[in-house]
């Protein structure tokens, strides 16, 4: 059952590459093409910020709707081509319709709502057999490897063809369409190969009731204050392009950067969390909230690179242990649920953290830095009333 499971998760593991490639190589020219196209710095902090919230609101009830019918799949495949097909379209995108390119985002979010938390639960379902830390490990690892290669393609898609900035990026989206398209080709094999992957998973007697888990609240708790400090990286894109420190065709070399510290970061946090449990994840989060200050408050490339890496450390954390954390938290009859529960919360407050910054951004910079950095301070102090709780209930039983 073991092996089974790992071959499971590598399947999973090689469809996110593949989607990764795809939404990730996009993702990082987002802020660029939005501001050749016209729109402003408040629209891309809110294509950026209400995408988020909408893609991950909606997982509360896609959650619902996939612990209720167990119809995992059908999730996965709606949601990946919804996710996916939005993506070409955008080549499409004249500046004098730019707020299609808004509503085409939006869309790509909205596809990923639909399928994140039947594919988050998916992938728990193999924890009894790789540990929670290990299974969300090795997909994110996968994941953003493909995250890391499609900006890269992006990158040099961009620097090395002729032309004017719109015409590059519109023939950058078309290309990504092709990754697409493979990606929901093995999507179709593997529902064919595992059509029951939820039985990798035995059911638990008496499963608690979320409304009533306590630690599940607490835990909440602490990822709403690290979603409202962590920043997009569309906004992290537009501060580079429209400060000057960052030409234009090198934002999406710098995206490629931080999904391969992700991927890396990934793999080490989440094989850190088998282990040490909270503790990774509180070590993860005191790394990355310099990235921050070190992006914001010095005009040095050199200083963005570095800024760059911290961030990426934290998007692998963020990838990898928070997903571990409900799959430990949470037994596998609301296992999805509770997953949308998660993400519905993490991108409300990513939304009004993401509208704070946007808001700010023209008015000033230190506020920023210093209300990214008390939000990810707060997230560490919450986390450790969680583990303190957690004794606490181990020293009862």
């Amino acid at each position: 059952m073991k092996r089974a499971a790992l071959i499971f998760i590598f399947f999973l593991g090689i469809i996110s590459f593949f989607s990764d490639f795809t939404h990730e190589g996009a993702r990082s020219i987002y802020g660029p093409y939005l501001n050749i196209l016209g729109a402003s710095a408040f629209v891309v902090a809110l294509a950026a910020g209400l995408g988020e919230f909408i893609g991950q609101a909606l997982r509360i009830f896609t959650g619902i709707i996939a612990d209720k019918t167990k119809k995992y799949w059908t999730m996965m495949i709606l949601g990946y081509s919804l996710n996916l097909l939005a993506i070409p379209l955008l080549a499409f995108v004249q500046p004098s319709i730019w707020w299609v390119a808004v509503v085409l985002i939006l869309v790509e979010r909205i596809g990923k709502a639909v399928r994140a938390p039947a594919k988050s639960a998916l992938t728990s379902f193999t924890a009894p057999h790789l540990g929670a830390g290990k299974a969300f490990a090795i997909n994110e690892a996968l994941d953003q490897f493909g995250a890391f290669l499609g900006p890269l393609v992006v990158f040099f898609m961009i620097s090395s063809q002729s032309g004017d900035a719109l015409s590059r990026y519109q023939m950058s989206f078309l290309l990504l369409g092709i990754f697409a398209i493979v990606t929901l080709i093995i999507l179709f094999v593997a529902r064919l190969k595992y059509p029951n992957p939820d039985q990798f998973e035995a059911p638990k007697l008496k499963p608690k009731e979320l409304t009533k888990d306590k630690q599940f609240w607490i835990y909440m708790l602490a990822i709403s204050f690290l979603a409202m400090g962590f920043i997009d990286y569309p906004i992290l894109a537009f501060h580079m392009d429209s400060s000057g420190l960052v030409n234009v065709i090198y934002i999406p070399l710098f995206y490629a950067i931080a999904m391969g510290v992700d991927a890396i970061a990934a793999l080490i946090f989440g094989h850190l969390f088998d282990k040490k449990g909270l503790y990774s994840l509180i070590f993860a989060i005191s790394i990355a909230l310099f990235s921050t200050p070190v992006i914001f408050l010095f005009g040095d490339i050199y200083f963005i690179i570095l800024g760059i890496v911290l961030w990426g450390i934290g998007m692998g954390a963020q990838e990898s242990i928070l997903k571990a954390v409900i799959a430990n938290l949470v037994s596998k009859e609301k296992r999805a649920t509770g997953y949308g529960i998660f993400s519905s919360v993490f991108g409300l407050f990513w939304f009004i953290g993401s509208m704070i910054i946007g808001f700010a951004y023209e008015r000033s910079i230190l506020f920023i830095v210093i209300f990214s950095v008390t939000m990810e301070v707060l997230s560490i102090i919450t986390l450790f009333v969680l583990m303190s709780h957690q004794k606490k209930q181990l020293n009862e039983a």
